[in-house]
């Protein structure tokens, strides 16, 4: 417990530090301005942006890449109304972000101050807590708790804001770290010895690894439960990468196959949501871990395993009943695996004209080292990275996760470069989606972050134009300016960048961009007519 004295701002600021939480990700206003105060005098960096919205995905990246909490700083009403979007997909990602937000003064509530919004009932749905500090002395202690919450299993965002008038001089204690601050509940043994016998027992087993697996820092664990039983594993959002792509069990390209043939799946800390069929599998025996009670799927039966990931892993590990030799299972995979490599080898070949997107992912493989960042924001084209993108080390693939939210791919980008400034960054762009942060590039100028960014520019809302087209044979609100020049909006901001029409212009042009050493965008003109091969049911 340490004793924290000057104001409420000093505590809050004290509390996430005690996190290992170095930096504030804010756009300036005054209602917040004793956190940057105390964020000046502890030495906590600050990354200022165009946009609260792109503030919050920066703390939520933050988070993703360092598994601690994120901090977004958010001044008073439009502030905080600006980054409910990036708050929401926090919620749905189980990202532990904690907002702290200005309020207008407690004393004259009612009267008329300048932003004067009551914020907790707006984010109360899409917090684990939301709350107002109303005594300055407890500031520490509920930033505190606040952190803590939002790192428990089931991760997620937090939210406090901060009335002018509690800024007043105060003294307050923040609490210490506990050593099990962050850790799930131990898992049902008996459970996780009935899932370890019904892998062992399957013919054709396999594992889905999403996000929690990452998010409980199990990839250990599941390399040794996987090569223990024998299991072929597929993944899923920030799962890509617990395990090398190059993994003898890892496999990215026959999903299709678990419906087709597998007898038994394992969906390993993510929701059965329609990413993966609301839990359908073909005729598969579905079982379901999570990582905590709260994420037990109301929609299915199915065994469901509760609990710290580690801990249920490092039991299947361990395991000691009969088991199915799952060789032949394995290697029709591998064979399946390799014939669909094979054949994505003309689509990143492709050179006609106009360019297809697949060409720009086969440049781009070429020149990914194995601990890049990738980030998506976008529909069709990021699509295609998810497609083609061979993930090698946790924490190497940020996408927008179930909700949905464009917008993400800057404030990602801002956070990555902070946190792995040593590592390729690259972010991929569908034009729509470049069009909803892309003046943060004036963040990265400023505060010298250079990143590469890839737009895939087809002048169309392509998620959208085409499907409308097959339903009713005609489209609206989807066009896009043709052949935009986002490349001259980055320049203009203080970046660099080129516009590409050939594909074998693609190559160099990332080259040039990698070397660039600032913000580099290179705006590729595909094909309008190019479809991604979409199967998935969204509702």
């Amino acid at each position: 417990m340490a004793e924290i004295s000057g104001h409420a701002g000093q505590q809050a600021v004290a509390a996430m530090a005690a996190y290992d939480t170095d930096v504030m990700f804010t756009l300036n206003g005054g209602h917040i301005w004793p956190l940057y105060d105390a964020a000046r005098d502890q030495g906590m960096r600050v990354i200022d942006t165009r946009h609260e919205q792109s503030a919050t995905f920066a703390a939520e990246a933050y988070a993703k890449l360092t598994r601690r909490p994120g901090f977004a700083a958010l001044t008073a009403g439009p502030g905080i109304t600006n980054g409910v979007s990036a708050i929401t997909s926090a919620h749905f990602n189980g990202s532990p972000v904690v907002v702290l937000g200005g309020r207008a003064p407690q004393g004259r509530w009612g009267a008329g101050s300048l932003q004067e919004l009551d914020h907790v009932p707006i984010v109360s749905s899409i917090t684990k807590s939301a709350a107002t500090v109303t005594d300055p002395e407890q500031a520490g202690a509920m930033v505190h708790e606040a952190a803590r919450l939002a790192i428990e299993p089931h991760r997620g965002p937090t939210f406090l804001d901060f009335p002018l008038d509690v800024f007043g001089p105060s003294v307050g204690e923040v609490p210490d770290v506990g050593s099990c601050d962050g850790m799930g509940a131990a898992p049902d043994d008996d459970v996780v010895a009935e899932l370890a016998a019904l892998i062992a027992g399957a013919e054709r087993p396999a594992l889905m690894v999403g996000s929690d697996v990452y998010w409980d820092g199990a990839w250990e664990e599941l390399a040794a439960a996987a090569a223990h039983l024998g299991v072929p594993c597929f993944f899923n959002g920030m799962g890509r990468g617990v395990l090398p792509a190059d993994h003898d069990l890892a496999f990215l390209r026959t999903r299709g196959l678990l419906k087709q043939r597998a007898d038994v799946v394992v969906v390993l800390g993510t929701p059965l949501d329609f990413r993966l069929g609301f839990g359908t599998f073909g005729s598969a025996t579905v079982a379901h871990v999570v990582d905590a009670e709260s994420q037990r799927a109301g929609h299915v039966e199915a065994l469901t395993v509760a609990g710290d990931l580690r801990l249920t892993l490092r039991g299947l590990a361990e395991y000691a009943g009969d088991r199915v030799d799952h060789a032949g299972w394995i290697a029709e995979l591998r064979d399946a695996e390799s014939a669909a490599a094979a054949g994505e080898v003309a689509l990143m070949e492709a050179d006609g004209d106009p360019i297809k997107p697949s060409r720009i992912y086969g440049e781009l493989r070429k020149r990914l080292e194995r601990d890049a960042v990738v980030i998506c924001d976008g529909g069709d084209f990021a699509s295609y990275a998810g497609k083609f993108i061979e993930v090698y080390e946790p924490g190497g693939w940020l996408d927008t996760g179930p909700y949905g939210c464009l917008g993400n791919g800057l404030g990602y980008a801002i956070a990555s470069r902070v946190v792995r400034p040593s590592s390729q960054v690259v972010l991929l762009l569908g034009d729509g989606a470049a069009g909803f942060s892309l003046m943060d590039v004036d963040s990265l100028v400023r505060h010298g972050l250079p990143v590469v960014m890839i737009v895939g520019n087809n002048g169309m809302w392509g998620l959208e134009k085409h499907p409308m087209q097959a339903i009713y044979g005609w489209d609206m609100a989807c066009d896009l300016q043709p052949e935009m020049r986002y490349d001259d909006v980055v320049k203009a901001l203080g970046g660099g960048g080129e516009t590409v029409s050939s594909p074998a212009e693609i190559g160099p042009a990332l080259d040039r961009a990698f070397a660039s050493g600032v913000p580099y965008l290179v705006n590729v003109l595909t094909d309008p007519a190019d479809v991604y091969p979409r199967t998935s049911n969204l509702a």
